[in-house]
């Protein structure tokens, strides 16, 4: 049996997971992915003293392969040190954000909160337009006739078109199995189909279709279950606004030396910012 924190009481490890679910990270970037979450997820389950984890997950989604990593990584660790798992989920816990909820012995929501979305998406714009408007000749040049595929700057090819959406069904049979492996027991069989369509909930509905266990914050729910003295320890603490700004360790500023590409990097900033202010607005967020 796990053992109990200083003084005796109970201890619960805490992971917040917060934001867009993306590979990398740079300006402003505050995705959650395996490699910034690696040490966080396995500090949590090794701490002395640890009774449980709380995932505080506030998400709309994002790469389903690093939403697979991150909650087969909490699993293994789970099922390894047998330490149970609980999720809170906060503003939103949306396409992705719902995968890793999923990843959680137990599964809960405050009533407002946005759940489900259980669906793939891709969404891109068309500029051939454009260009061809403003004098611009497009030049392009592949090895391999499927390459460019999807090229913004080219009208659709229907054949194209279809094999996105191959890609798209096979990921969103991945989201539905695993959410069927975890959950299947507590979903209600009666709304299945629509449960997959990608329409999302609030949490107060959630807990009718079986999508979350209960309805309840993190702190007031775990003292219901380990008592008014359990201790909650952050294994992942926010990074400071400098840190975000520039990303790592925030020791690099704009102008020093030896930061190359500030422009680039600016834009890329920018453009992924947009990206996940459209994530959020989807969920009107």
């Amino acid at each position: 049996m796990a053992m109990f924190g200083m003084g005796g009481k109970p201890m619960v490890s805490v992971l917040r997971l917060n934001g867009v679910i993306a590979a990398g990270g740079g300006l402003g970037r505050k995705g959650l992915s395996l490699d910034s979450l690696a040490g966080p997820i396995q500090k949590a389950f090794t701490a002395r003293g640890t009774r449980a984890v709380a995932l505080a997950i506030n998400s709309p989604g994002g790469s389903p392969v690093q939403s697979a990593l991150i909650a087969e990584r909490i699993r293994q660790w789970a099922d390894q040190k047998n330490i149970p798992v609980y999720a809170f989920c906060e503003d939103a816990a949306a396409s992705g954000g719902y995968w890793l909820a999923c990843a959680a012995d137990h599964l809960y929501a405050m009533p407002g909160t946005i759940v489900g979305s259980i669906g793939v998406v891709s969404a891109s714009f068309g500029f051939q337009d454009a260009i061809e408007k403003i004098g611009v000749e497009r030049r392009v040049h592949t090895a391999g006739d499927k390459k460019a595929m999807l090229d913004p700057f080219r009208p659709e090819k229907p054949e194209e078109v279809e094999r996105l959406k191959a890609i798209q069904r096979d990921l969103h049979e991945q989201f539905i199995q695993y959410v069927k492996d975890r959950r299947l027991t507590r979903l209600d069989e009666a709304e299945m189909d629509q449960l997959f369509t990608g329409e999302f909930w609030t949490g107060r509905r959630g807990l009718e279709l079986g999508l979350v266990d209960g309805l309840g914050d993190m702190r007031s729910t775990l003292r219901q279950i380990y008592g008014e003295k359990v201790r909650f320890r952050l294994m992942n603490p926010p990074k400071s606004r400098l840190q975000r700004l520039f990303g790592g360790d925030g020791a690099a500023a704009p102008g020093l030396p030896g930061v190359d590409g500030w422009g680039a990097e600016l834009a890329d900033g920018l453009l992924t910012a947009a990206e996940e202010r459209a994530l959020w607005t989807r969920l009107g967020l």
